[in-house]
C-alpha cells in the first residue's frame, strides 16, 4: 500500500516538474527546449525585405525597345530602283545579225558529202566477204554424189534464201525511215507557216455558173499570190496586196504560167462595191482577194500563198541571190527604195545600211536589192512595168532553187517559211510541189488587163486606175493564155454584168 501510494506519487511529482518547466529526469524534453530550436516565425517586414521589388512603369519604359519612327524605317528599307537602273541590269535585247551569228550554219552540199561514208566498190565487198568453201575444203566430209553432199545444197539454199529476205526487209526499212523523215521535215515547216483560214466550200460555191462545167481547165492548179506590203508578221486583212498573180500549173506538162492582176485595176470587189482590185485584200483577206479573182476571171481558185516583204528577202539571201539585168535608169529608185524599204506613212525610217548599186548590166542581187528592185514604179511603164519586174524576180528564184544545193534549199525555206508566208496548202500539198519543183517550168507570162485592151484614168473616188476597155474581152484572152482550146472561150453572164458596169463607171474617163 504504501508502495503503491510511493510510486504514485513519484509519477505525480515528475509530472509536476514537468508541467512546471522544473528539471526533467529521464529523456523528456521540456517545452523551452522545443522553442529554441523551432525556427523563428519571420517577421511581415523580413517577408517584404526579401520579396522581389514590383518595378515602376518608368523602369518598364526604359527596358521596352524603342518604336522606331517612320523615318527610320525609310532608311532601312531597301531604296526602290529607277527605271534607268532596271534598264541598266536587264540583258540586253539582241539584234537580228547577233541571231544570224549564233544560228549554227546550215552545211552546204559538198559538206554534207565530205562526212557521208563513202559508198565501197564492188571489189572492196569481195574482198571482205567470206570465201566460199570449195569441195577440198570440206575434206572428208564431203563425199558428193547423191549421199551427204545432196543434203549440204538444201541448208546453202535456205542460207541464201534468208540472206536475201534479211536485204529485202533492211531496204523497206531504209525507205520507211526516209519517208518518215520526209513527213516530219513536212510538218516542222508546216508549224511555222501562218495558217489564215479561208472556206473553201464558200468560195467554191461562189463560183460563176460555167465555171465548173469548162473542160478546158480541167488538170490545171490555180493558186493565187499576194505580196503583202507588211513590215511585220503580220499578213492578214488590213495589207495592201502590193503583187496580185496567178500561177496556173500543168499538171500533166509541169508547164508554169504566170499572170499579174494589175493591183489599181478598177473591178468588183468580190462584194458588189467596185475599185482598185487590191483593195480586196486589205478589206477582207485572203478569201475575199481569191473571190474577188473569180468573180471578175471565171476562175477556180481555193489556194492561196502570201508573203511579206521580209520572206522574199531572206528567200532571195538564202538562195546565194538571183540575177537580175538593170537598167541605168532603175538605180537610183532601187537605192531610194533600199532605204526606205521599212518606213511607213505614220513612222518614216531610213537606213544607210545597204549595198548600193552602182552600175547597170545584168547582176547578182541580194535580198533587199532584189526586193526594192520590185518596187520601183517610177520609170517608164509605171504599175505594168513593176508588175513585169515581179514576175521577173519570182522566174529567177524559181530557176535557182531548181539548181540550188539541199542545204541552200532548205535555208530557203527555213527563212521564207520563219513567220513571213501565210498559206491555205496543207503539209501533204505542199510535199508534193516541193517534190516536183524540178519538173516545174516557167514557159509564159503576162498582165491582166491586157496591153490593148486597157487603159489608164481616174474614177470617181477611186482615183487613179488601170480601166479594161472591155472585161468581158479580156477575160476571153485570159482564158485562152492559160487554157489553150480550139474553140474561143465565151465568159459567164456574171463576168458580162460586172464588164458593163466597169464600162458605166468608167466612161468618160480615159
Amino acid at each position: 500500500m504504501r508502495g503503491t501510494m510511493a510510486t504514485r506519487n513519484g509519477y505525480e511529482g515528475r509530472g509536476n516538474t514537468g508541467r512546471n518547466g522544473g528539471n526533467r529526469s529521464g529523456n523528456g524534453r521540456s517545452r523551452m527546449e522545443y522553442e529554441e530550436d523551432r525556427p523563428r516565425s519571420r517577421s511581415r517586414s523580413e517577408y517584404e525585405e526579401d520579396r522581389p521589388r514590383s518595378r515602376s512603369r518608368s523602369e518598364y519604359e526604359e527596358d521596352r525597345p524603342r518604336s522606331r519612327n517612320r523615318s527610320e524605317y525609310e532608311e532601312d528599307r531597301p531604296r526602290s530602283r529607277s527605271r534607268s537602273e532596271y534598264e541598266e541590269d536587264r540583258p540586253r535585247s539582241r539584234s537580228r545579225s547577233e541571231y544570224e551569228e549564233d544560228r549554227p550554219r546550215s552545211r552546204s552540199r559538198s559538206e554534207y558529202e565530205e562526212d557521208r561514208p563513202r559508198s565501197r566498190s564492188r571489189s572492196e565487198y569481195e574482198e571482205d566477204r567470206p570465201r566460199s568453201r570449195g569441195r577440198s575444203d570440206y575434206g572428208e566430209s564431203y563425199t558428193g554424189g547423191s549421199g551427204n553432199g545432196g543434203s549440204r545444197k538444201a541448208p546453202a539454199r535456205k542460207k541464201q534464201a534468208k540472206k536475201k529476205k534479211r536485204i529485202i526487209m533492211f531496204t523497206v526499212e531504209i525507205l520507211a525511215l526516209v519517208v518518215l523523215g520526209v513527213v516530219l521535215w513536212g510538218v516542222m515547216k508546216q508549224t511555222s507557216v501562218q495558217h489564215i483560214t479561208v472556206n473553201e466550200e464558200e468560195i467554191a460555191q461562189n463560183f460563176n455558173d460555167t465555171v465548173e462545167e469548162n473542160q478546158a481547165m480541167k488538170g490545171y492548179r490555180n493558186i493565187a499570190l499576194f505580196g503583202l506590203d507588211a513590215r511585220d508578221d503580220n499578213l492578214g486583212k488590213g495589207n495592201r496586196s502590193d503583187t496580185i498573180m496567178i500561177a496556173s500549173i500543168n499538171m500533166d506538162t509541169g508547164d508554169v504560167k504566170l499572170v499579174s492582176v494589175y493591183r489599181d485595176t478598177y473591178m468588183n470587189l468580190g462584194n458588189d462595191r467596185y475599185s482598185k482590185c487590191n483593195a480586196a485584200y486589205a478589206a477582207g483577206g485572203p478569201q475575199q482577194a481569191i473571190m474577188m479573182l473569180n468573180m471578175n476571171l471565171d476562175m477556180n481558185i481555193t489556194d492561196y500563198v502570201c508573203v511579206g516583204f521580209n520572206g522574199l528577202i531572206d528567200a532571195v539571201d538564202a538562195l546565194g541571190g538571183v540575177e537580175i539585168d538593170i537598167q541605168e535608169a532603175e538605180i537610183e529608185h532601187l537605192n531610194n527604195y533600199q532605204a526606205s524599204m521599212f518606213s511607213t506613212e505614220d513612222h518614216p525610217k531610213l537606213t544607210d545600211d545597204y549595198v548600193r548599186v552602182t552600175h547597170a548590166g545584168r547582176q547578182t542581187l541580194n535580198g533587199l536589192q532584189a526586193t526594192a528592185y520590185c518596187r520601183i514604179r517610177a520609170t517608164a511603164g509605171s504599175d505594168f512595168r513593176r508588175a513585169e519586174r515581179q514576175r521577173t524576180v519570182l522566174m529567177a528564184c524559181f530557176e535557182k532553187a531548181k539548181t540550188a544545193s539541199i542545204g541552200s534549199l532548205n535555208d530557203a525555206m527555213n527563212k521564207l517559211l520563219g513567220g513571213y508566208v501565210a498559206t491555205s496548202l496543207d503539209t501533204a500539198e505542199m510535199l508534193e510541189i516541193l517534190q516536183n519543183v524540178t519538173s516545174y517550168r516557167i514557159v509564159e507570162t503576162e498582165g491582166f488587163p491586157f496591153e490593148d485592151s486597157r487603159a489608164t484614168g481616174r474614177v470617181g473616188q477611186a482615183g487613179s486606175c488601170v480601166i479594161p476597155l472591155s472585161l468581158e474581152s479580156n477575160v476571153a484572152k485570159l482564158h485562152q493564155f492559160l487554157f489553150p482550146q480550139e474553140e474561143e472561150y465565151t465568159p459567164s453572164d456574171a463576168v458580162k454584168s460586172y464588164s458593163s458596169r466597169v464600162a458605166s463607171d468608167t466612161a468618160g474617163c480615159y
